[in-house]
Parts: structure tokens; C-alpha cells; sequence
């Protein structure tokens, strides 16, 4: 089993992750949005808010915005003066990115097409890396923390805001019936699609837990690494520094 990888509770070949993972994103990218607000009742946009203010882009930083598809990070460090370069492993989910930066007069973003484990960046090109909600969706999340601390340039910091599981007693059986149960039938009421979102609370819960991903963080390379729960650790923000 050590050439497999999870899917949701599923264990599969890596190459079969990476298809599936595509074609899960391919169906949700007309209505990710929506279902993001849906999902978290609008705390998304709050989480989000909070996620860019721990980054603190700068005007003329450098910033890839990695798995950023529908632009919500980009668009709020663009806000700040930040060049920012969205990339995604999925086209469709880009595309709906750039139609909302047109839609919104947002220009000067880039968009790029790309890969976590394997970037086509040079090396020391980024002053900081963000990727929000899409890293338990990695095929090798090791690889990606790597290829991460690759393009950045000494000094560079890196943030990650992904779900985890909480710890909150009686939040965490709510929580726990919500993902499982609720969550797959809001993706069928709304995106019609409940698989999918059977999948994306599934795979929340074989993410590692918020200690875990630290310190893969730190084996890829990252130093001054710190964890900040939200809501008992049912969001987490990671950050760690490449000196």
C-alpha cells in the first residue's frame, strides 16, 4: 500500500488521485463560490480576510497564489499593491478565476496553469507562497511543501490555510454530521453534484492533523513554523520562513 495514496477514504494510485482530483474540480468550478458561501454560512470570506492579513503583501511583492483558481486570495493581495500569479493544476477552475477578475475590472494578475509537485518557476522567484484549501488535494503534499520552498527567495514566507479536524467538544460531533452527512447534499441541491462533495469532506478528514502538517512543513525545509486554529481547529493557518 505504500505506492497508494488517499482519496477520500479510498486509498488509490497516485496517477488515479491526480485524475480524479481533476475531474472533481472540473465539475464544482461553476459553482465553487457559491457553494463556499453555502458551505460556510459566508465564515469563508471572514477566514480569508484573515488568512491575507497574516500574509501582508506588500506593494511590488512577488506572490504565487498556488490552487488560487477562482481568484478570491489573488484578488484581495492585488488590493495591496502585491503581483500576483494565480496558478492551478485545473484549467476550468482558472478560467472561472480570470471571467471574475474581467467581471471586477482586476487587472494585472497572472494566470498560469501548473502543477504544486512540480513547478515550472525558477528558483528564489517568489517573495511568498499562499495556497488556501487546496493542499489535502495534492497528490504528494511532500513534493508540493518542497517545490514551495524552491520558488521562494530567502526570506520568503510561506501561508497555507487548509480544514482540519476539530477539537471543540460537542462543536466536533456537529461538525463531524455536517461534512458527512449535510455537506454531500448541499452539493447536490446546489452544483448538483453530491460525489464531489462527498469527497472534498472525506478527504478533510485524512488530511493530517494541524501538529502533523507542521512538521512536514518544517521536513521540507521552513523554519519560525506556526499553527493558527480557528473555530478549535477546524481551519488552520500554517506559516513557516525560508531563510
Amino acid at each position: 500500500m505504500s505506492d497508494q495514496v488517499s482519496f477520500g477514504y479510498e486509498d488509490v494510485a497516485p496517477e488515479e488521485k491526480t485524475r480524479r482530483v481533476g475531474a472533481v474540480f472540473s465539475s464544482v468550478a461553476a459553482k465553487y463560490d457559491i457553494m463556499n458561501d453555502a458551505m460556510s454560512g459566508g465564515m469563508h470570506r471572514l477566514w480569508k480576510d484573515k488568512f491575507v492579513r497574516r500574509v501582508k503583501p506588500q506593494p511590488g511583492e512577488a506572490i504565487l497564489d498556488m490552487a488560487g483558481g477562482t481568484g478570491d486570495i489573488a484578488f484581495r493581495m492585488a488590493e495591496r499593491g502585491a503581483s500576483v500569479t494565480v496558478s492551478d493544476i485545473n484549467q476550468d477552475m482558472l478560467d472561472v478565476g480570470i471571467e471574475r477578475a474581467m467581471e471586477r475590472g482586476i487587472d494585472g494578475l497572472v494566470w498560469s496553469r501548473q502543477n504544486a509537485e512540480e513547478l515550472s518557476f525558477s528558483s528564489r522567484s517568489f517573495d511568498a507562497y499562499t495556497i488556501v484549501f487546496g493542499i489535502r488535494n495534492v497528490t504528494h503534499i511532500d513534493k508540493a511543501l518542497r517545490e514551495a520552498h524552491r520558488v521562494l527567495k530567502h526570506g520568503g514566507r510561506f501561508y497555507c490555510m487548509e480544514f482540519s479536524t476539530t477539537d471543540w467538544p460537542g462543536f466536533k460531533e456537529v461538525y463531524d454530521l455536517y461534512s458527512h452527512r449535510l455537506m454531500p447534499k448541499i452539493g447536490k441541491l446546489i452544483a448538483d453534484d453530491e460525489d464531489s462533495y462527498r469527497y472534498l469532506a472525506e478527504s478533510i478528514r485524512r488530511f493530517p492533523l494541524p501538529g502533523q502538517f507542521e512538521a512536514m512543513i518544517r521536513e521540507a525545509g521552513f523554519v519560525r513554523t506556526r499553527v493558527e486554529l480557528i473555530l478549535g481547529g477546524a481551519v488552520a493557518i500554517h506559516s513557516g520562513w525560508k531563510i
